[in-house]
């Protein structure tokens, strides 16, 4: 079994570079409010979308600094 990999962060990400990871993630946005998210369930989930995303296709991620995307939850 694959140990998982917790990392935390100051927004929400998705990314090319944290695939594979089994990256858990947890954010704090700016109004103190916690969010943790299974990263690879998440692109997995949502990939089309992702992949046709203008901010995916030129810098390999998505992010968002103020809360959890309602498609991601």
């Amino acid at each position: 079994m694959s140990k998982l990999n917790q990392i935390t962060k100051t927004r929400f990400i998705l990314s090319n570079s944290l695939l594979g990871q089994n990256a858990i993630i947890t954010f704090t946005n700016k109004k103190g409010e916690t969010f943790t998210y299974n990263h690879d369930q998440v692109f997995a989930n949502n990939q089309t979308r992702l992949l046709s995303m203008n901010c995916f296709i030129k810098y390999g991620n998505y992010t968002n600094s103020n809360k959890l995307p309602n498609w991601a939850a």
